[in-house]
């Protein structure tokens, strides 16, 4: 099982945290759980109006063996407005545009996706149960 909770975070609301909201799927391979703007196909979404997130921007895929993988999927721009890490064992990786990661199993994390031009933030906490 995948759970994630995403929480979108403002620096002009001295960081107070504007909307929380909560996602699962069963660790099966296939299983597909989106984060974006677009709300007919993504389980978070994020302010409408917050542009640096594309429609479609992080999929979080379970493969064949039950491993959860977190991918920034291209938008139609060619430079992101964005930049996205992922938090986990105490290290901040970047997640390059286009690029993916393997989530830790049977550990929690983040993926952070900052706006380059303000203080604001879609933070999307993790737990992959073992």
């Amino acid at each position: 099982m995948l759970e994630l909770t995403m929480a979108t975070v403002s620096g002009a609301d001295a960081g107070a945290t504007a909307s929380m909201t909560m996602a699962e799927a069963p660790s099966e391979p296939g299983a597909v759980l989106l984060v974006g703007r677009d709300g007919s196909v993504c389980g978070l979404v994020p302010p409408q109006d917050w542009l640096f997130v594309s429609r479609t921007h992080l999929e979080f895929r379970c493969g064949p063996d039950g491993t959860w993988t977190v991918t920034w999927l291209r938008g139609s721009q060619p430079n992101p407005a964005s930049e996205v890490r992922l938090l986990a064992h105490g290290a901040a990786t970047p997640l390059a545009y286009g690029g993916a990661a393997p989530l830790p199993r049977g550990g929690s994390g983040e993926i952070v996706v900052q706006d380059r031009s303000g203080p604001r933030s879609v933070n999307v906490g993790f737990y992959h149960e073992g």
